[in-house]
This record gives structure tokens, C-alpha cells and sequence, in this order.
């Protein structure tokens, strides 16, 4: 029987649709294995897609002036043909049989069970198998192994599975223990939901950590921050998994708001306010929260979010997200420096339990990679209590709290209030129950220049979350969203937004993106126990003495720890590319160019009669508002865009989105998203039950184009 050709996917460089005419088939010459492959997986896929050879249960036979039939594995015979003739049972002990040219074959086959797959090997003698060789013909009679290809996936690895959104059936997404709508059992919902958010607690708490304290706030005030954006990102969660995308994602502080929020908080109207400079720069950032929230209630819930699908790809996420990471090199180790002895083992043990212990399981558990930076914060933050508790940073004479130091004391007092970790009073001075509450700081302020600075955040958070939608619906979902339901969830992060300027965060509340990390990682896909977490969530903000706990991390180690996110979320956002043909020179150029001019031209906006600045140097990127190129008669204008061109995620989405949708390219080479379609999804139960809006509500809604489904 004539063996037919493979399917190629269109990665394969050999593949008809990249321009490589497929010839003959079948060939009229088998090609021999290659003397040298020393049973290399890639030489025997690439011989095997040359030669149409199927290494799986079916056998092809290939006419080479005389027939030759490969091996089939003992187990397949048994299972199709019964016992051997004669009785005989076919496996180690077998005795020859012959084959189809009446040859005998020397069977030696040793089966060895791993993951489930056995390995299976035979030897035979091969005859008549040309080889090229001039103008003749080389007759082989040497035995020639052949072994099926081994399976060489590590099934623990982060694995992103693809599927074709449209192939008619709901498919079973292996890698994962448990997917979008299994309930793994009280216990397990238990441990797996707070694992999920104790794996993520640095994205929940390091921004109003480093946020507040640059805006005047004080220890107390940091607390409260903390203990709100536990309540919000709770609450913003469990709406986001009802009534948004419905995929297993938390929301919270996103990165992308932090650079706008200093941008506001550095502009000379907040940085010299007299009296209470924190609740002024915080009313101020309420107010552009929710104005910025408005743009993704409106692009969400009027449908725009569907079209601008056609045009956000991941050769702009990429870029974009990177940008976000890379932003903030100014703020890591020039804060770190403040105490090397502590913030450079703060980074190395990170490093250590997130790469080099990383595979170490326990109770089948990747504890190390799982939790590498609670882990890390909870080892480093000890050392640094020892060294407090045994005197090492003790002067004699000098104090933390000493209205009038002498020029001595200063060099000790800022290394004490870096290292020491009783620098901060929070601990102390919070209460044991406290109920965040919205407009606690007062009634927010509203300007145009801020909220239009604003709103370029809540533009950049969009495109984050659309990218994390799309991974996270591949993890563990039956299929890709919908255009429609994206733009459902996109108007809903606009909600979620804009509670989060209600109660006072300082930024919007979004879906975090490395989020989709920790679900890869650890494998839990269960929106149920994403639902029990953010009821944890909720529960802790009540108590004081929670958030006062996490507001005492002493700056030294915050600032290590971002060191290791803002490094995560870079990488994170390059690895959207293996959507694309990340050899493509389009590609390459386009993505170059948006991260290269993402660093430079927000330098040239900085420096520009920069002067003698008085901001901390870590800073100076964000007061550029006072002395950028921009000058025109309306402060407002300059305001708006010194501020958004001083930004480095805003220039890479800039030019990632022009050249993108300007340079032709194939759909392919763009690695453009496949979105479900409506039309199918709606006949499909496993979708429905997916994404569908709970409790029957999507029935009400059925007419309106934003809910998706």
C-alpha cells in the first residue's frame, strides 16, 4: 500500500506553502536514513517528512522497483492480526516471521513503558533501498535499526498549547490538571486558590509600595493602600470572572498605570503642594483613573474593541509589554544600591529558586518555581532581620527619627532607614480591623492633562490584556474568545478601573499579566479556585494588621523584587512573538526598532534643558512635564505631550502599530490572533459554558453585539 503524504505544518521551513514545491509523490527513489544520525529526533523528522515515512501505527510501503514493507510495532500487530501464526505471541520472545518479499526478519523488540508511551524497537534487514550515487543505483543489505520517535516532552514544562479555533469540537487540554470549568474538590480548591494569588502577591502589592511613598504618603498611608488594593482587586476579580472574559485572570495594579501615576505625582502642580501633599496627588489620580476608565467602557461596550482586533497583533503586544518592563531601569538598582548587603542577595536568591531549583519537586509541587518570590522575600527579609537584631547597623549617637542630624549622622540615618527592618512604623501603629471604603481620600479631582495622560495607560493595559486573554483561552479554555466577548471584557476592565479610582488606589485595576505565567507554571486553570483566592483577597484587606505587615518590606527589597518583575514582565512580553515567524526580517526590524526608539527618544524628552534638576535621579523621567521640547502657548498641550512622548510604552505602541499595519506581511508572518467566530461559537455548548454570562443572563442580553456570545 502506498504511503500518503504527510500533513506539514506551516512552521515547517520543507512545508509546499512557504514556497517549496512538494515534487513527485511518491518518490521514485526512497531515500536511505542518514549514515550519521545517530538517532538525532530532528535528522529522523526531517528524513521522515522527506520521505513520507509515518513513524506511528500506520506503515507506508514505498515502490522502489521492488517492495519493502517497515516494521510495525509488536503491540500494533497483536492488537490488529491477534497472536502470530502458529500461536506464537509477537513481543521479545517471538520467532521470525517473514515479511511481504518472502525474507526473514530478525525481530528484537523491547518494550519500556514511560509516560505512558511505549518504546519500541526493531531490526530488520532493509533490501533494494536506493541510494544516490551518480548515475547508478547502491543496493544496502546492511541491517538498519528504526525506532519510532521517542516522546522528549518535559509534560512539567511551561507549554502553550494552540489549537485551530474553528476545528468543530471541544478538545481536552492535557498539559492542564485542571481546566476553565472543573472544580478540583474542597481541598484542592483550597490550596490551588491560594497558591495562585500567594505565587502573584509581588504584582498585588509592590506598586502602592513604591507609589505611595514617592507621593508624601507615610507609613500608615502606605497600609491602607495595601489593605485597599487587596479589596479592590478581590472584588475587580470575581466581577471580571462573572460578567468579563470569564477566563481564570486577576486583576490588580497593572505596571502600565505606574509610569502615568509618577508622570502626574512629579509635575510641579503636586510635587511642591503645601499641607497634605498625599491625598492631594492621590484625589488628583482618582479622577484621571476614571476618566481614563471611560475609553475601555466605551471602545468595550459599543463593539469599537472587535474591530480594533483586526489591527492589534502580537508583533504590537510584544514590543509594548516589553517597553513596560524596561521603563523603570532607573528605579531598580540605583534603590538597590542604597544597601547592597541586602538587595543583591534579595536578587541571587530569586535567580536561584526561579531558574536553578526550578525543577525540583515536592509532593509534586515546582515549590521553588511557584513561589520563587514569596519565597525569596521571606529568606532575605530574615537575613536582614538578623543583621538589624545583632547591631549592624547601630551608630552610636545617630537615630532614624532625629529632627536635626549632624553631618555625620546623615550618610548612617539613610543607610539605617534602607536596611533596617524597623524602619517603618506601619506594623505598629495599625489597627487590627479596618474597612476600606471608596472616597477615603476625598472627593477626586478632575483635569483634562491628567486624564489625558491617563487614558494613553488604559490604551497600553488593553492591548496587555488582549495578548493575555488569547494565551490564557489556549492554557485552558475549549477555544479562543470571540471579538465580541474581548471587547466584552475590555469594557469591564473599564469598570473594574474605575472602582479602583473610586476606592483610591492610585492606578487602574486590569488584568495582570503575569498571571498568565503562573497559570502556565503551575497548571491550575480552574476559575474556581481563582473565585476562592479573591474571597481571601477580600477577607484580608479587613484586617489591618495584614496590610501594615506588607507596607513594613523595607524599599531595599521592594526595589530588588521589581528588579525580578519588571525583568519577568520584558521577557514576558517578547515571548509573545511565537505566534509570529520570529525569523522574518519584517518582524525583527519592526520590533528592533519600536524597543530601540522606545529607550531613546523618552532620553532625548528627558534631557532636554533638563538643568539642574532636584527630583532623585530614579525620578527624572517623570518631570519632564516642566522642561520638554514641546512648548506652545496652551500648558495643557505641553503638559500632554512632554508627558505621553517622555513614556516608553507609549512610543513603542506608537511605532510598533504604524509599522505593523503599514509594512505588507503575510497573516502568517504576523502571527495575526485567530479569534473564534460568533457563528460557530453560538452552536457550541463547550463555549457557552466557557464564556457564557452566568445564570442565564446571557439570554437577555443575546441582542446585544458587545456581550459575545
Amino acid at each position: 500500500m502506498l504511503g500518503s503524504p504527510p500533513s506539514r505544518s506551516q512552521n515547517d521551513p520543507e512545508s509546499p506553502s512557504l514556497g517549496k514545491k512538494p515534487g513527485a509523490w511518491p518518490p521514485t527513489v526512497m531515500e536511505p536514513l542518514p549514515a550519521n544520525h545517530g538517532y538525532n529526533p530532528s535528522m529522523l523528522g526531517s528524513w521522515a517528512r522527506r520521505t513520507g515515512y509515518k513513524s506511528r501505527e500506520t506503515t507506508g510501503t514505498f515502490s522502489t522497483g521492488e517492495q519493502q514493507e517497515l516494521p510495525k510495532p509488536p503491540a500494533y500487530r497483536e492488537r490488529v492480526f491477534g497472536n502470530a501464526a502458529g500461536g506464537a505471541t509477537v513481543g521479545t520472545n517471538a520467532p521470525a516471521a517473514l515479511n511481504g518479499n518472502g525474507l526473514r526478519n530478525s525481530v528484537a523488540a523491547a518494550s519500556k513503558e514511560k509516560n505512558g508511551i511505549p518504546a519500541i524497537s526493531e531490526t530488520v534487514p532493509v533490501t533494494n533501498v536506493a541510494a544516490a550515487g551518480g548515475n547508478g543505483v547502491r543496493k544496502i543489505s546492511e541491517p538498519i535499526r528504526i525506532e519510532p520517535m521517542k516522546n522528549f516532552r518535559d509534560r512539567e514544562s511551561d507549554v502553550m498549547s494552540s489549537q485551530d479555533p474553528d476545528d468543530g469540537g471541544s478538545i481536552k487540554q492535557t498539559h492542564m490538571k485542571y481546566e476553565i470549568r472543573e472544580n478540583p474538590g474542597l481541598v484542592p480548591l483550597i490550596l490551588y486558590g491560594l497558591q495562585h494569588y500567594f505565587s502573584i502577591i509581588g504584582s498585588l502589592i509592590l506598586v502602592p509600595l513604591v507609589l505611595v511613598p514617592l507621593i508624601g504618603g507615610s507609613d500608615n498611608d502606605t497600609s491602607r493602600v495595601v489593605s485597599t488594593t487587596l479589596l479592590v482587586s478581590g472584588i475587580t476579580t470575581l466581577i471580571h470572572l462573572c460578567f468579563g472574559s470569564r477566563l481564570p485572570l486577576i486583576q490588580g495594579p497593572s505596571f502600565v498605570y505606574l509610569a502615568p501615576a509618577l508622570v502626574i505625582a512629579n509635575s510641579p502642580e503636586f510635587s511642591n503642594v503645601p499641607g497634605n501633599r498625599f491625598k492631594h496627588t492621590m484625589k488628583e489620580l482618582q479622577g484621571a483613573v476614571i476618566i481614563s476608565s471611560l475609553f475601555q467602557i466605551i471602545a468595550g461596550y459599543s463593539g469599537l474593541m472587535s474591530f480594533l482586533l483586526r489591527v492589534i497583533n502580537p508583533v504590537i503586544v510584544s514590543p509594548t509589554v516589553a517597553a513596560v518592563g524596561l521603563a523603570f531601569f532607573t528605579y531598580g538598582f540605583t534603590t538597590v544600591g542604597s544597601c547592597v548587603e541586602i538587595g543583591i542577595p534579595q536578587i541571587i536568591v530569586v535567580i536561584i529558586f526561579a531558574l536553578h531549583l526550578r525543577k525540583i519537586s515536592i509532593f509534586g509541587h515546582r515549590i521553588f518555581q511557584i513561589y520563587a518570590v514569596p519565597l525569596g522575600l521571606a529568606t532575605t527579609w530574615a537575613y536582614a532581620f538578623l543583621l538589624t537584631e545583632t547591631g549592624a547597623y547601630n551608630y552610636k549617637g545617630c537615630k532614624m527619627d532625629m529632627a536635626n542630624p549632624s553631618a555625620a549622622c546623615q550618610r548612617h540615618i539613610h543607610t539605617m532607614r534602607s536596611c533596617r527592618t524597623d524602619a517603618s512604623h506601619a506594623l505598629r501603629d495599625a489597627a487590627w480591623v479596618r474597612f476600606p471604603y471608596p472616597f477615603q481620600w476625598g472627593t477626586p479631582t478632575f483635569s483634562l492633562r491628567t486624564g489625558a495622560v491617563m487614558i494613553a495607560a488604559s490604551i497600553i493595559a488593553s492591548v496587555d490584556s488582549v495578548g493575555s486573554y488569547h494565551a490564557t483561552s489556549l492554557l485552558v479554555a475549549s477555544r479562543a474568545p470571540t471579538p465580541g466577548l474581548v471587547s466584552r471584557a475590555i469594557g469591564l476592565e473599564g469598570i473594574t478601573s474605575a472602582l479602583a479610582g473610586l476606592w483610591g488606589i492610585g492606578t487602574g485595576a486590569t488584568t495582570l499579566t503575569e498571571n498568565v505565567h503562573t497559570i502556565a507554571v503551575t497548571r491550575m486553570g480552574s476559575r474556581h479556585a481563582v473565585t476562592f483566592g479573591a474571597f481571601v483577597l477580600i477577607a484580608l484587606s479587613f484586617i489591618g494588621k495584614v496590610g501594615a505587615f506588607l507596607a513594613s518590606i523595607p524599599q531595599v527589597m521592594v526595589a530588588a523584587l521589581l528588579c525580578i518583575m519588571w525583568a519577568m514582565l520584558t521577557a514576558w512580553g517578547l515571548s509573545y512573538l511565537r505566534y509570529t515567524e520570529t525569523g522574518s526580517s519584517r518582524n525583527v526590524l519592526i520590533v528592533g526598532l519600536s524597543l530601540f526608539l522606545s529607550l531613546s527618544v523618552p532620553a532625548y524628552f528627558q534631557q532636554y534643558n533638563a538643568g539642574s534638576n532636584s527630583v532623585q535621579f530614579f525620578l527624572a523621567p517623570y518631570s519632564v512635564a516642566t522642561h520638554g521640547p514641546i512648548q506652545t502657548k496652551s500648558g495643557t498641550v505641553n503638559f500632554i505631550f512632554n508627558s505621553l512622548l517622555s513614556m516608553h510604552m507609549v512610543i513603542a505602541f506608537v511605532v510598533a502599530f504604524f509599522l505593523d499595519n503599514t509594512v505588507p506581511g503575510s497573516k502568517q508572518e504576523r502571527g495575526i490572533y485567530v479569534w473564534s467566530r460568533p457563528r460557530s461559537a453560538k452552536n457550541e455548548p463547550a463555549f457557552q459554558r466557557d464564556y457564557g454570562l452566568p445564570f442565564g443572563l446571557w439570554k437577555f442580553f443575546a441582542w446585544v453585539k458587545w456581550v459575545g456570545v
